[in-house]
């Protein structure tokens, strides 16, 4: 994904480095501008210490937030490189549907940097798998190009056929609890063929946006079913309107 340090003079050449959210010039292709990282919101602490939910500021340490009192995750915590606002918007929809492809770094630096220290050398990064006529139709699995860099970022195994989506699921916008259980419900399975590099491993499970996260559970259900001991899921941004 990353331009050869010999080719990048020519690549600036014919295409001038613009900031993607509002085209102003840049000193190089792989960024944004001043102004733009500072319309980005960052999660941050205090949070809760079960999925990261950002608290108000002057909240204490090592509290659990509301919907993990009520309902544990089965997830081993959330690490969001932003929370989903107009501008994080604009850079999903231009990496997902825009075949902006090469984002992929610069989300996954902004990722990589949410993940806990933990999370280094040994562990596996599954992408959130698309239907396959999904990907034919987009070409690609934009979770999976933020797997790969992310491991490499952070020296772990790429195992982008670790979790299968077995049939096409409606969009979940708008759904209850319930009905996106009833429409994921024998989607996303594990590959019978990864089951054995799954079994006892810690795993970060990969997606561009987390929202209601009816799909994440699906798949950190069925990566604890296969025996992984850890689990923990990185998304670009997060849907949180409570806490922008």
């Amino acid at each position: 994904m990353q331009v050869p340090a010999a080719l990048a003079p020519v690549v600036d050449l014919v295409f001038p480095p613009r900031c993607p959210l509002c085209g102003a010039a840049l000193a190089a292709q792989d960024g944004l501008c001043a102004a733009c990282w500072g319309d980005l919101r960052i999660p941050g602490e205090p949070s809760c210490t079960s999925c990261q939910r950002p608290f108000a500021e002057g909240a204490a340490q090592g509290l659990v937030c509301a919907p993990c009192l009520a309902d544990p995750p089965r997830h081993d915590g959330i690490a969001a490189g932003t929370l989903y606002t107009a501008e994080s918007r604009k850079l999903v929809l231009a990496f997902k549907h825009g075949h902006r492809i090469a984002l992929a770094p610069m989300l996954s630096r902004l990722i990589a940097a949410r993940l806990p220290d933990r999370v280094e050398g040994g562990w596996l990064f599954i992408p959130v798998p698309l239907h396959r006529w999904r990907i034919w139709q987009r070409g690609y699995n934009q979770a999976a190009l933020l797997a790969g860099e992310l491991a490499r970022l952070r020296g772990g195994e790429l195992v982008v056929d670790g979790l299968l989506r077995a049939k096409r699921t409606p969009s979940l916008g708008g759904l209850g609890k319930a009905a996106r259980a009833r429409a994921l419900s024998g989607a996303i399975a594990t590959n019978p063929a990864r089951v054995g590099a799954i079994k006892g491993a810690r795993v970060v499970l990969v997606d561009d946006v987390l929202t209601s996260g009816a799909t994440s559970d699906a798949c950190v259900s069925a990566l604890k079913r296969a025996g992984a001991a850890e689990v923990v899921v990185a998304c670009f941004a997060r849907v949180l309107d409570e806490a922008l």
